[in-house]
């Protein structure tokens, strides 16, 4: 929803929030004398960097040389490049806006185009930005990372440009008017800054101030209030956090009768506080510090993640509530319980549009929509939303909240395409925008869903994508993947690439619903935190063994994957049990849990890991840290790190310390570093194709013997 976010601290999907500058690891506690490898966190460094084209030089070698490799880079390119893909797009005034890349412009089109046009099936783009023309005009690798445009009327814009897809980027002002960066006008230097339009002359601020003005996380432990004109240094001082903290953001929300400016602390991942900014006083919006807090229009949403005694009333951790924001704030504890969570129900996200609320629930790991709409006495009545499918992963957002009830929703499911709808909150019928084509044959392909049964009795679902004449005789390659922290679910989707890279060559692909992610709320997500991460292990090791109990497959022909946190997990899968795999592939992982919270955004997962500067805490945390756990005398499989260079969330040193010291102690190991990327791993879609090629050329080698 477009309401006010009040952990503004990254979006987690496959990756990890952000956080941390490109630079070596903070200096105070840095010379480890057990740590034979820490030179390879000097990103940049010259013996660092020679040290990774050596190891892209043996990957590169072993993997791309084949002529299979050739042409599945090729298909995968086609994909991504393919103008048959959805233009997404979001409302901005009269406009719907897309970012696209494909092979004429690889870094990427900013353009718009009107509604009545985009539902046809070649719209006429008003490109506003190409990113290639501008970075090659200014000599620069921009990568795109989006815009902040202030309403009504969306003239005023912050662009924002990332070199080489790093989290770090420039805001520069750019005229909608006349299509051009404003002369003069705010321009922010190359940090993890926070902005938002107050007025045409007024910026909220947080950014890399000078010494101090960061928190260790490598975000902004200050929010100033910025006016044309002045110097940056002159900005006015409206909060100032811990540097312990993980970001300090100002927010000002714009609804038309409904102006309001906040303050967010971010004191860990998982806890905040909260203000209004009323008069140039600081008013404190009372909650649970853990309590997730949106505002919209004259409701305040609450979305607490442990159990809360309020007003008489006990409300579940994942539960939402709704109440009225000026009652709140004097005082009254009255809500309107929108969701209620059970142990296999969890709320999926919610989107207001001008007169309604859509909730949608992950019910079993299947969406569940519905409509609530405020009446005039204040309480509020639901039904399920009309029209809306009944198979598939869904989601739906509000068009416009403010002018209308229109809302967006897609479709989508492992082997379905995704189809974009436009639909009317209330009205049954569901206007079909645009579609997927079928990338790949999915003809026999089926979708089912399982459970394993975990160490402690819990039971773990998961999904299998197949051919229905499946042999159950061990010998099928599967790809086993997972995520399993920061309340990240994973759902059905449609992926045109994993499809042709592997479905079609009959592989089967497994997704595991594990502890620690999102699929049934917070205490999902918290029965695997910290001092219980083995949980999450634990459920990934039960789906492995069921699918070889199932005679899916065999470890031999059993590979896993995952990225970053995910990274995480298929490190701790290979020193864990690596009797049970042919192959791993970790991808921009966290690695080395020692030092985790010394390189860049590090410090601000904490709350989700441990300190280990705690010794109480490294007794646990070094169970799950597969840079300690590697061992000279274990046979391990065939493994695969790829990550970026660029990568300045997770620091690419995790992955390049792990594989030295796996080299060091002989054990088969392949490394590849792409330059750009960021912790996407990848600028652009060429660099995205032969990234994704070089994983499923080595999966294929391993486990399907090609």
């Amino acid at each position: 929803m477009r309401a006010i976010p009040l952990l503004l601290v990254g979006l987690i999907s496959f990756i990890l929030p952000h956080g941390g500058n490109l630079v070596m690891a903070q200096t105070a506690t840095e010379t480890p004398s057990d740590d034979p490898n820490l030179w390879l966190e000097d990103v940049t460094g010259e013996k660092a960097l020679d040290w990774v084209k050596e190891q892209n030089k043996e990957s590169t070698a072993q993997l791309t040389e084949s002529q299979g490799f050739q042409q599945l880079e090729e298909k995968i390119l086609k994909i991504l490049n393919s103008n048959e893909r959805i233009p997404f797009v979001v409302k901005r005034g009269p406009y719907y806006y897309n970012f696209w890349q494909d092979g004429e412009h690889p870094r990427g089109l900013w353009r718009r185009t009107t509604p009545e046009e985009y539902k046809k099936d070649n719209p006429e783009w008003d490109v506003i930005i190409d990113v290639d023309a501008l970075g090659k005009e200014e000599g620069e690798n921009w990568v795109w990372h989006g815009v902040s445009m202030l309403r009504p009327d969306y003239r005023h814009a912050m662009v924002k440009l990332s070199r080489g897809g790093a989290d770090a980027d420039i805001k520069r002002e750019f005229d909608m008017e006349t299509r051009e960066f404003v002369q003069d006008g705010f321009y922010l230097p190359e940090a993890k800054s926070r902005v938002s339009w107050k007025d045409k002359d007024t910026l909220l601020v947080g950014t890399n101030f000078g010494e101090g003005s960061l928190t260790d996380s490598g975000y902004p432990r200050i929010v100033k209030e910025w006016k044309r004109g002045t110097e940056l240094e002159q900005a006015k001082t409206i909060f100032e956090g811990e540097k312990t903290d993980v970001s300090i953001t100002g927010v000002y929300d714009k609804t038309p009768g409904f102006e309001r400016e906040f303050v967010s602390r971010a004191i860990t991942f998982y806890t905040s506080k909260l203000w209004q900014v009323v008069d140039g006083d600081l008013v404190e919006i009372e909650k649970p510090d853990d309590a997730e807090v949106n505002v919209h229009r004259e409701w305040i949403f609450i979305q607490p993640r442990s159990t809360w005694e309020v007003g008489g009333q006990s409300y579940e951790p994942g539960a939402l509530l709704v109440g009225n924001y000026d009652d709140y704030m004097n005082g009254k504890r009255e809500f309107t319980v929108l969701f209620e969570p059970t142990d296999r129900k969890s709320l999926a996200g919610y989107s207001p549009t001008k007169n309604h609320l859509i909730v949608n629930e992950l019910d079993n790991v299947r969406n569940k929509i519905y409509l609530w709409t405020p009446g005039e006495d204040g309480k509020w009545k639901s039904e399920p939303m009309p029209g809306v499918p009944e198979f598939g992963t869904i989601s739906v957002g509000a068009v416009d909240e403010e002018v209308s009830d229109e809302f967006f929703l897609t479709v989508t499911d492992y082997t379905l395409p995704t189809t974009l709808y436009l639909g009317t909150a209330g009205d049954p019928a569901l206007e079909k925008l645009k579609s997927l084509p079928a990338f790949y044959d999915a003809t026999g392909i089926v979708v089912e869903q399982f459970e394993a049964t975990s160490q402690d009795g819990t039971k773990i679902p998961y999904f299998q994508v197949s051919h229905k004449d499946l042999k159950l005789d061990g010998e099928n390659a599967t790809l086993l993947y997972g995520y399993g922290g920061f309340e990240v679910p994973m759902v059905p989707n449609y992926s045109a690439t994993t499809g042709t890279a592997w479905l079609t060559e009959g592989g089967v692909f497994v997704v595991a619903n594990i502890r620690g992610g999102g699929e049934f709320g917070p205490k999902w997500h918290q029965a695997a935190l910290k001092e219980n991460r083995h949980k999450a292990y634990e459920d990934f090791i039960a789906v492995a063994e069921d699918l070889i109990a199932r005679k899916v497959t065999s470890p031999q022909h059993l590979g896993v994957m995952g990225g970053s946190n995910g990274g995480l997990l298929t490190g701790n899968m290979l020193v864990l049990r690596p009797d049970l795999w042919g192959a791993v592939v970790s991808q921009v992982p966290l690695l080395d849990m020692k030092r985790f919270h010394l390189l860049l955004a590090g410090a601000s997962w904490m709350g989700e890991y441990g300190n280990p500067d705690e010794p109480e805490q490294w007794e646990f945390m070094k169970t799950f840290s597969p840079y300690h756990l590697v061992e000279e005398d274990v046979k391990y499989p065939n493994t695969l790190f790829t990550t970026s260079t660029r990568d300045d969330r997770v620091h690419p040193g995790h992955a390049r310390k792990m594989v030295a010291r796996m080299k060091k102690m002989g054990h088969p190991v392949l490394y590849y570093e792409n330059i750009e990327g960021g912790h996407a791993g990848a600028a652009d879609n060429k660099q995205r194709a032969f990234m994704t090629a070089l994983t499923y050329e080595f999966l294929k080698q391993q486990l399907m013997g090609k």
